[in-house]
Formats: C-alpha cells, sequence, structure tokens
C-alpha cells in the first residue's frame, strides 16, 4: 500500500508499518498505592488503527477533507487520536489552548468559524448554547464515553484505511498564539509545515528512534510519531501548569526512563525544586528543551545537577516558527551569563540549520518587501525577523496582523517576531524583550531584558517585571517584584531592605540604576500555556492606575 508524500500524519503509518509493536503513547490512569502513575499503554500499530478507525468514524459524520474542526478534548491519548483521525481525512483540527479563558476562547471560535467539533462532553455540550459564536457548528462528536468507545470498536479493522490525498501546501492545522502580550492569533500550519518543523527538531536536537518524551506542552507530543518516540503525557492539567503536583511527574520521568521533554522555565522550575529538595536526579534525561521564557542562569545550574546526563537546551522561536535559534546551558552560563547581567540581552544562540535570522532597523508599519527592510550593524539594536522552510506564511482570517508579520521575499516569506535584538560578531542572536513592553523613559528606551536578569538573580526573587508608569515617552521605570515564597516584605522596614539588597544584585549593571520604583505583588499575571510569559502590559496599566503620576510620592503616603 503506498502512502502519500505529503499528509503529515504518513509519519504514523510509517512507524506503524516499521516498528509495529514499539510503544507510541502511555496514558496516566491513575496513581497506584507506590505513588507510581499507571498507564494506559498503545504500540504504533494499535495507534494507527484506532486514529484510523476515529477517522472512519469522523467520515460518517461527514467530516471530509477541508472540513475545519475545533479540537477540544484532553492531552493525551485522545488528543493524538483525534489529531492524526483528522489529519489522515485532510481535515483542519482547530486547537485552542485550554485556559485562556472564555472571552478569548469566544473569539477565537468565532473568527475561524469551524463546521464540526470533537470535544469531551463538557464541550460539546456548551456548543448547544444558542450563541451566536456556535453558529457555524453542524457536526458535534462526544469523544472519551463508553458511545465513543464503541463507535471506535465498530469502525476498527486491520487493513489501513487510506490517507487523503493533499499537497504540501494544504491546510493542516489552525494553532493559537498564547496571546500574551495581545489577542490570540491563528496560525495556519500547511502539511509541509509540519514536515519541515518535524526534521529541523530531529536534526537539530539529535533525536534517536526508541527515545521516550513527555512534553509538558501537549501539542509537541504530536511530533513523536514521526520522530520514533515513545509519548508519555504528564500528569498535570495544560490550562494551570503550574499547579501540577511535581511528585507524580518526577516518578513517571524515573519510572519510564524519560529520555528527553519540552516545557517551560516555570513547570521545569517546579520539577528542579522538588528535585533539589529532596536529593533527586534524574539520570535518563538526555535533553531538555526550555521555552517560552528567557530562562534563568539559576535554574540551568540547578538543572545540570539534578539531571546530570541532560543536555539542555533553550530554543527561540514562536507558534509562527519554531525553532529558529537554540543554545545550550553549557555555553549560556558561561561569559554569556555574565553579559545578561550587564544588561547586554540573553543569548538565545545560533540559527538552526536552513533558518535565516536577521535584525533590522524598527518600523511600525507594514514592510512590503524585504529590499525594503534596512539591516542593522554587528550590535545595534533592532527587531528580530526569521525566515525557513518551518515559518508560516499568514494568520487565519487576519489579513490586517498578516500584513504586519510579514515580509515578502520571492518566494519566501520573513516573520518579524516582535521581539528586539542583536546580533554579535560571532553570529549569535541576544533576545532584548517584546517590542511593545519596552519602557518609554525621557533618558530613552529601556528594553526589558536589558534590566530584569540582573535583578531575577536575587535568590529571593520568583519573578519580577520591568514595566512603565505613565504613557507616552516619559514613563517612570518601575519593576513589579514576584518574591519567593516565604519572603514577601510585610512592612515598610522589610519593604526598604528588599530593595536595598535588589540595587546591591544589580550593581554592575549600569541601566538598572534607573529603576526608582519598587513594588511588590504576590503573584504576576502570566500566560495560560507556559505559565513563564510575564503580561507586562496589564502590570504597567495597573500600576499607573494605582500611583498615578507621582509614583514615588504615592509610595511614600
Amino acid at each position: 500500500m503506498s502512502v502519500p508524500r505529503s499528509n503529515v500524519a504518513r509519519h504514523l503509518r510509517q512507524a506503524a508499518l516499521e516498528c509495529p509493536d514499539d510503544l507510541a503513547t502511555k496514558s496516566p490512569l491513575s496513581i497506584g498505592p507506590d505513588g507510581k502513575v499507571v498507564h494506559m499503554l498503545r504500540s504504533f500499530k494499535s495507534l494507527d488503527q484506532e486514529s484510523d478507525a476515529a477517522a472512519r468514524v469522523f467520515h460518517a459524520e461527514g467530516i471530509t477533507e477541508g472540513t475545519r474542526v475545533l479540537l477540544a478534548v484532553r492531552p493525551g491519548h485522545d488528543l493524538i487520536v483525534g489529531m492524526f483521525g483528522l489529519l489522515k481525512l485532510g481535515a483542519v483540527p482547530i486547537a485552542i489552548d485550554p485556559g485562556m479563558g472564555w472571552r478569548s476562547t469566544e473569539a477565537c471560535i468565532r473568527r475561524t468559524q469551524p463546521e464540526a467539533i470533537v470535544g469531551l462532553r463538557l464541550a460539546t455540550f456548551l456548543s448547544r448554547l444558542p450563541l451566536a459564536t456556535f453558529r457555524s457548528l453542524r457536526i458535534r462528536l462526544t469523544v472519551g464515553t463508553s458511545r465513543w468507545r464503541r463507535q471506535l470498536q465498530q469502525c476498527h479493522s486491520t487493513s489501513p484505511r487510506p490517507l487523503a490525498e493533499v499537497s504540501a501546501t494544504a491546510p493542516a492545522a489552525i494553532l493559537f498564539t498564547s496571546g500574551s502580550t495581545g489577542a490570540p492569533k491563528g496560525v495556519s500550519y500547511t502539511h509541509g509545515m509540519f514536515d519541515a518543523q518535524i526534521e529541523l527538531v530531529r536534526e537539530t536536537f539529535g533525536i534517536q528512534s526508541g527515545e521516550v518524551d513527555m512534553a509538558m506542552l501537549p501539542l509537541f507530543a504530536l511530533f513523536n510519531p514521526a520522530l520514533r518516540m515513545t509519548t508519555v503525557t504528564p500528569l498535570l492539567d495544560p490550562s494551570k501548569p503550574m499547579a501540577a503536583n511535581p511528585a507524580p511527574i518526577v516518578a513517571t520521568l524515573l519510572a519510564e526512563k524519560v529520555t528527553t521533554s519540552f516545557g517551560s522555565p516555570a513547570i521545569w522550575g517546579k520539577i528542579a525544586d522538588y528535585c533539589d529538595a529532596r536529593k533527586i536526579s534524574l539520570p535518563s534525561l538526555r535533553r531538555l528543551l526550555i521555552a517560552g521564557a528567557p530562562v534563568s542562569g539559576e535554574l540551568l545550574a540547578k538543572l545540570r545537577v539534578v539531571a546530570p546526563q541532560c543536555l539542555i537546551h533553550t530554543p527561540y522561536g514562536a507558534t509562527e516558527c519554531l525553532p529558529a535559534t537554540t543554545i545550550e546551558s553549557t555555553e549560556l552560563l558561561g561569559e554569556l551569563r555574565q553579559r545578561a547581567l550587564r544588561g547586554e540581552g540573553t543569548c538565545v544562540g545560533r540559527p538552526v540549520k536552513g533558518v535565516e535570522v536577521r535584525i533590522i532597523r524598527e518600523t511600525d508599519g507594514a514592510i512590503t518587501s524585504i529590499a525594503s527592510a534596512r539591516l542593522c550593524a554587528t550590535g545595534e539594536i533592532g527587531e528580530i525577523i526569521v525566515t525557513g522552510p518551518s515559518v508560516t506564511r499568514e494568520y487565519d482570517r487576519l489579513p490586517e496582523a498578516t500584513r504586519l508579520a510579514k515580509i515578502i521575499d520571492g518566494e519566501k516569506v520573513w516573520h518579524r517576531m516582535g521581539d528586539l535584538g542583536r546580533l554579535d560578531a560571532e553570529g549569535r542572536i541576544f533576545f532584548l524583550g517584546r517590542r511593545v513592553e519596552r519602557v518609554r523613559a525621557s533618558a530613552g528606551d529601556l528594553p526589558t531584558e536589558v534590566i530584569e536578569p540582573a535583578f531575577r538573580q536575587h535568590p529571593q526573587v520568583a519573578r519580577c517585571a520591568l514595566i512603565g508608569l505613565g504613557t507616552g515617552n516619559n514613563q517612570v521605570p518601575a519593576l513589579v517584584v514576584e518574591p519567593k515564597a516565604g519572603y514577601f516584605p510585610v512592612n515598610s522596614g522589610e519593604r526598604e531592605r528588599f530593595i536595598e539588597t535588589l540595587q546591591a544584585a544589580a550593581k554592575d549593571n549600569p541601566w538598572a540604576s534607573t529603576v526608582k520604583v519598587f513594588v511588590f505583588q504576590p503573584a504576576l499575571p502570566v500566560d495560560v500555556r507556559h505559565n513563564a510569559k510575564i503580561h507586562r502590559l496589564r502590570l504597567a496599566k495597573e500600576w499607573t492606575a494605582k500611583l498615578g503620576a507621582n509614583p514615588l510620592s504615592n509610595l511614600k503616603s
């Protein structure tokens, strides 16, 4: 049986043919009396057959090539089966982050106008509410129920179902950005872009067949059949990763001999603290990919003790282009760490093979062609743009956002990352923060990553955010600090002593002295996907409203 050359679901079919009995998934069922997680196991062959059965059920209900399908299922086995069942049909799954809030979810659904929903009972129940949001839906399928399992059994066959003959440029899925600095946007992926992303991940990080992966971000597990890796689903709620209990996660990392994992600095910080406190090491880990926000040197150093055999990468990219660059902790913890503390920005490494990164002069409006973009000199701060085989070409049904974010270069498309950065003489990229989040002070602009690393190194700081109080070009630089548990200042004396130690920690940073206002907050608002990207614009608005035009006077009053 021939396998279509462009449908990205072919990777699962090929794995089922070449290594049918190898384990594809381990999905958590319960926690045993010994604290170990009990898993449901599926081989590549059984996973292929089950997703074939799902495709038959979907097709019988009217889902065909090109049908837009809202996929609202639990991470793990159901997500993988549902996603591959839809891809096999040539349908277009729409994946929206759980936990982003009803208003954002509603806006995403209303814009993408799905024709079908494949979801948990609650999701399909809510979709029947008489709201304009759900007007486009004509097909509803509930998964995870006894009826769903009977449908799969009735459609089970040992004969593989033919895959849809789609082209490399055919729509494959719509994945949403985290919305950390604005409304979430649907990113249009094609089958060819997914293929390119799979090859970039394989080649960049040296992934081998037979490895065991635990992806803390559910959608990243979908690459694993193509990489011939076993997927172990972590026992956590993806809408609240920081609420996860690290104990069963660590127990699973050890029991299943997990070799690779992708996650945010927030979740890996929690795992590292748990292991460090109990003197637990993770000897099987070969590779960690930590992304979603800048990773502190303190976390990297702790992880190198917790996972001594592990290479720790901090890749840089976005939903629109991943990966773009990467750097390993050994290089990052050397001289580059000191440069970050001195205000030169956080190094995110060199471009991965096949990807090109440039730093261009900032432009507020659209850039219609690459010829009109002006390159920055080495060391000069500008905006980061990226091109490569996995770079997406457009946002779904958002032509103005596409116009502002993309630059045409013949057959290529450059993506404007929305980030500030600089290039050094060795070809390394330094990240300086989001363009929209820099502080517009009277003495000049202050990118967030010029100042924050110097204060983040303070041993009592969990998170901190540089914000601008006020509006226009005369903002007052302020630092909002989230102290670690047990260190929140409860009176003016403790507050003043904390500020003094913050200033001492940042004394070698030439820009740290521009921060005159320090405020403390029990928890900083973060994105729902990584629980790591701080909502600085929200903080700036809230603290400006609290402190008014004279923040120093109001703090003392």
